[in-house]
């Protein structure tokens, strides 16, 4: 079975408030079969600095059933160590959803470099907002 490369990415949210809104999002890709979605781990960073990990069905009821609707691969893949690290560059009254993510679509491309002898040395991301203000010239 070919397997595509695994993305972490780590979402910020001022002010402890998550929202519903990134949800349509990750299930349309998933539904795609683009991405397949590993698991999903809300992490809250209070006032005082006491950091907490949040269940999906303890979220705000505005933003939880959004990401209830989602179907989540390996449960638990993201952990308390996960939160530990995130919760370093959190500022207090703040929170972050980890999303990790299989990337389907590039299961062909990692089979073909396998057919091929070849071997990914290395692989880089480029922040959407990065090659925005390159593309707009800001």
């Amino acid at each position: 079975m070919a397997v595509g490369p695994v993305d972490v990415v780590i979402i910020g949210f001022p002010g402890n408030k998550f929202t519903g809104r990134i949800a349509p999002a990750i299930r349309e890709l998933v539904d795609s079969g683009t991405i397949r979605l590993l698991d999903l781990l809300f992490v809250m960073k209070d006032q005082d600095g006491t950091v907490t990990t949040v269940d999906i069905a303890d979220l705000d009821p505005e933003s939880g059933p959004e990401y209830m609707n989602i179907s989540v691969a390996q449960s638990g893949a993201l952990g308390s160590e996960d939160a530990e690290e995130v919760a370093d560059d959190l500022e207090p009254n703040s929170s972050a959803l980890l999303v990790a993510f299989e990337n389907l679509w590039a299961a062909k491309f990692v089979d073909a470099c396998r057919a091929a002898d070849a071997v990914v040395i290395d692989q880089i991301r480029i922040p959407a907002d990065v090659v925005e203000a390159i593309v707009s010239g800001s």
